[in-house]
């Protein structure tokens, strides 16, 4: 027999042996927080080393990264699991910011990344390329870059 108890943040499924909590995220809010955290970056990118509030925004950008990991990193890290078990899984999962690209385009409703962005990861069915994960939002997504030309969603916030 099982039983849902449903309370603000997390589902429980009991069974007569034990109980797994699943944490309910508001896929909104998480776009809507990794979208600060790429907007500082952003602004942080643009910002010369020289000037007087580099450090400052770097602090903050620091600060961002870890609040984000706080609040949404054991669900992305899941994520990550996931997709390095389906597509990498002689890769190393790192945590979640590392997937953040360094180098980011805003385009129309979002943005978009160079190939060279994002973490190399070893995809036994592209050996030979040099693929890489890279962790965007509008919406929240994880993309397997597979060369200059070919890239691949391979997991979306739902």
């Amino acid at each position: 027999m099982i039983f849902l108890d449903v309370s603000c943040q997390d589902i429980s499924f009991a069974t007569n042996t034990k109980t797994l909590k699943l944490p309910m995220i508001d896929t909104k809010a998480l776009d809507t927080d990794l979208t600060a955290l790429v907007e500082k970056k952003i602004e942080l990118s643009s910002t010369d080393y020289s000037s007087d509030n580099y450090d400052d925004l770097e602090e903050e950008l620091h600060d961002l990264e870890d609040a984000f990991l706080e609040k949404y990193g054991d669900y992305l890290e899941d994520a990550l699991h996931d997709v390095h078990d389906e597509f990498c899984p002689d890769s190393e999962v790192l945590l979640p910011i590392a997937y953040l690209p360094n180098k980011i385009t805003q385009v129309a409703g979002g943005y978009d990344v160079d190939f060279g962005e994002g973490v190399f990861v070893e995809v036994d069915d592209y050996e030979g390329e040099n693929t890489k994960l890279v962790l965007l939002p509008k919406p929240t997504r994880i993309i397997l870059q597979i060369n200059e030309n070919e890239r691949e969603v391979v997991w979306k916030a739902e």
